[in-house]
This record gives C-alpha cells, structure tokens and sequence, in this order.
C-alpha cells in the first residue's frame, strides 16, 4: 500500500544486522528471565528460612523470660533497617488470611518453636505493603518501596509478638543487562563484517548487470565471497561473455552481408541503364533505392557506432535544425524552443536517432510535436504523436531489428523495420536510452534521454 510507514529496513547488510540483534536479545531475554526466576527463587526460600529462624530464636528466647524483661530484649534484637519485633496489644493480631506458602511457613515456624511455646496459632504473611501495616510496628528506616514479611507468633494465652521484616523488591539485572548489551554489540559487528563480505560482490554484481540493462559493455565482476554469491559472479561473467561473442558474430554476420549486397545492387544499377522501357525502368530504381536504403541501414546497425568523436554540441539547435529541414520538406512537424542544452556526443548519429523518432512520429501519428525537457542528469527530447499508440506489451519487441507492427511490409506505410533499433542503438551509445509510452489523450510519447556529458566511447 502507498504511503504506508515500513519499518523493515530494505538493505541485506541492515537486516541481517537487525535479525542477529534482535536474536541476541531474544535469547539473552529468555536467558535472563529464566536466569532471575530461578535465582529469585533461591533468595526468597534463603531468606524466608532466615527470617523464620530469627523469629523462632526470639519467640523461645521470650517465652523463656519474664514478662516485663520481653520489651528490653526485643530493643535489643531490633534492627532499624531490617527488622523490629514489638509486643501487641490485646486484640491487636492479624485477622488477614494467609497464603498457601504462608500457611506452609507457619507450620514450619511452628515446628521449630520450644513445646512449651506452642501456645496458640502462628501467622505468617509474605509480600506485606507497608501502607498496610501500623506504623508503631515498622522499623524506624524504611522505604514506601519496600515490601515486608510479617510474623505473628503467640508467647502465651494473652501476649504475641510481631516481627515486620523488610525485603526490597526485586532490582533490575544490571549485571545481565550489560552483557547482553555487549553480546548485542559484538553480534552485530560480527554479522555486519559477514554481511559486507556478501554484499560487496553483489553490489558490483548489481552495478554490472545495470551497465548491460543500459546497453554497455559488462565489466568482470570480481568473483570472490561465499560460494553462493561466487558462483552468481562467474555465472554472470560467463554469460555476459556469451552474450558479447554472440552479438559481434551477429554484427559481423550483418556486416558481411550488406557489403555482399552493395556489389550485385551496383551490377544492377548498371545493367538498369539498358533497360530501355521507361516505366519498367522507374519501377525497377525505385526497388533499388529500397534496397539500398535497406543494406545502409543494416550496415549502420551492424557498426552500432559509426567511428565518429563525441564532441559538445547544442542539443536544442540540433534538434530545431532537423524539426526545421523536416518541415520545409512539409512534414507536420512542430518544435517548441528550449535554451540551449550543451551535451557532448556523437552529432551525426543523434540526428539520425531524432530523425527516426519524428519521422516514425509523423508515418503513425500524423504529426510530431518535439521538445527538450530538462533531466536531473541530462536531457529528455520528446516528440509526441496524435496516432493508436502501442499496445504496452508491444513497446519492447518494436526495438528488435526488422519487427514493424504495420503488417503490410510497405516502405511507405511501414520503413524497414530498423529506425527504432538504431536510435535505442544510439541512445545507448550515448549512455542514455529510449522508453515509449502512450499518451492519456491518445497517441505516443518517444522520450529519448541524454547525459549531459557522456562517457567518452
């Protein structure tokens, strides 16, 4: 969907950055919960024996002395930041219930007293707010965070004491934290330094497969990395050297055979001289110049580059120039005027390619409308027809050599199939390219692009 936030990150390096983080922290999560609850687990059992060990020792120690010595002594044991056992009043005890794990301490607390302390029952309760116990039996230093463990053990038939112990609530694992946070950090360098020695290749790889998607020459794609982008690398060089073999046979294929056909059509041409019949001899001259037309622009499409240097030209007065000569020779052509457009290239050839562009526009349009418009790295020559347009699926085979989509195979309706491909040819050349599409209100846009600057050829 358009417009939609995607947080996934598009690169191999970022993502597999992001999966191995993100497992790290996953397992070390897992790790650590697991790791806390079972040390958690341990801590709390030590210190509710501790805590049930100190209120035994101090229940039988009370319960073995007079009751006016209790209050000195539990001064005595009483700690301000842990603990403090105070005597309770008559109807003072706890009225709350316990919890199963509290009711099995009280047991065991109860167990461990002196027989004769065994005078009533024993209240255990785990995890106490503070807010809900009396301030007159919490330990002189505490803190609203702290939670307590309350005891409530019986001396005799009319007297209890209370013990309040405090135990902070559980911290964050820092220690876990950190190493987490380091095993993240060295995870992810390790998966970057994997990742950049699997994406190197394939970036050079990607920038080749762009230099032949755009008409150059391949360069060899260094073929190191895991053996899986490796073997893409030579599969790739072994075909872009396949593929280059194929075209200079082709080339030279073409090559051969337009000059094989200039020596019979200038034989003939000769003989035509004796042909005495006017009419006939017309028809005859007028076959040959097709086939004439026909060797040269198969010669030009076996050259692909005619030798000519790149030099800086006008781009807008080239173009106006051949609008110009077209509509003198009364072709509906228009051109709309552009400021100057500076390029270096290969002049004659682009006039061709211009050339076929309108005269294609004016053959199955009707007429041609050209400009320049202005690209971030170049120059767009558009030119724009009123005809049908091109089915979308028929855009790309019009660039293959002798493919005319006008089935009458007449030079005058159809040409000879090869002015599209020269100018892709061209264009390509140039490190530019050609797209067709059709207009909204009908007909065709030919847009041709251009670097500014060229690379030299």
């Amino acid at each position: 969907m358009k417009g939609r936030l995607k947080i996934w990150p598009r690169t191999l390096v970022v993502q597999l950055i992001a999966v191995t983080a993100a497992a790290v922290v996953i397992s070390n999560f897992a790790v650590a919960w697991w790791f806390e609850i079972g040390s958690e687990r341990q801590r709390e059992t030590a210190l509710n024996e501790r805590v049930l060990d100190r209120g035994a020792a101090v229940a039988a120690t009370l319960s073995a002395i007079p009751p006016s010595s209790r209050g000195a002594v539990m001064r005595a044991m009483n700690s301000p930041h842990l603990w403090q056992f105070t005597e309770l009043r008559p109807g003072e005890g706890v009225t709350r219930p316990m919890s199963e794990e509290g009711a099995r301490l009280a047991q065991r607390l109860t167990a461990s007293l002196p027989p004769k302390a065994r005078v009533g029952q024993v209240t255990v309760l785990l995890h106490e707010q503070l807010r809900d116990i009396p301030t007159h039996l919490l330990p002189a230093h505490n803190d609203d965070n702290d939670e307590a463990m309350r005891l409530v053990i019986p001396l005799d038939a009319k007297n209890s004491i209370s013990m309040v112990f405090l135990r902070s609530k559980p911290s964050w694992p820092v220690e876990i934290i950190a190493a987490a946070a380091m095993a993240i950090l060295v995870a992810s360098a390790g998966a970057a330094l994997m990742a950049r020695r699997v994406v190197r290749p394939l970036y050079d790889l990607t920038t080749a497969a762009s230099v032949v998607a755009r008409g150059g020459t391949a360069p060899h794609v260094a073929e190191i990395g895991p053996d899986d982008v490796r073997n893409a690398a030579i599969a790739f060089n072994q075909m872009t050297e396949k593929v280059a073999r194929t075209m200079e046979s082709q080339r030279h294929l073409l090559s051969a055979v337009g000059h094989d056909l200039r020596t019979p059509i200038t034989a003939m041409r000769i003989n035509l001289e004796f042909v005495e019949e006017e009419e006939l001899r017309e028809g005859l001259q007028q076959n040959l110049d097709e086939l004439q037309a026909l060797t040269e622009q198969v010669l030009a499409a076996a050259r692909g580059a005619s030798g000519e240097s790149k030099r800086s030209v006008d781009l807008s007065a080239l173009v106006e120039s051949i609008c110009a000569d077209l509509d003198d020779l009364g072709e509906p052509v228009t051109y709309q005027n552009h400021a100057p457009a500076p390029v270096s290239c290969r002049p004659n050839e682009i006039r061709r390619a211009v050339r076929n562009l309108v005269e294609n526009a004016v053959a199955y349009g009707n007429k041609a409308d050209v400009q320049i418009a202005n690209n971030s790295d170049g120059y767009d020559i558009v030119v724009e027809d009123e005809g049908p347009g091109i089915p979308e699926d028929e855009r790309i085979r019009v660039f293959e050599p002798f493919v005319r989509l006008e089935s009458s195979r007449n030079a005058a309706t159809g040409g000879t199939g090869l002015g599209l491909t020269l100018a892709k040819a061209i264009a390509e050349g140039h490190g530019g390219a050609i797209v067709l599409e059709n207009r909204r209100q009908g007909g065709l846009r030919a847009r041709m692009h251009l670097p500014r600057m060229a690379a030299k050829a």
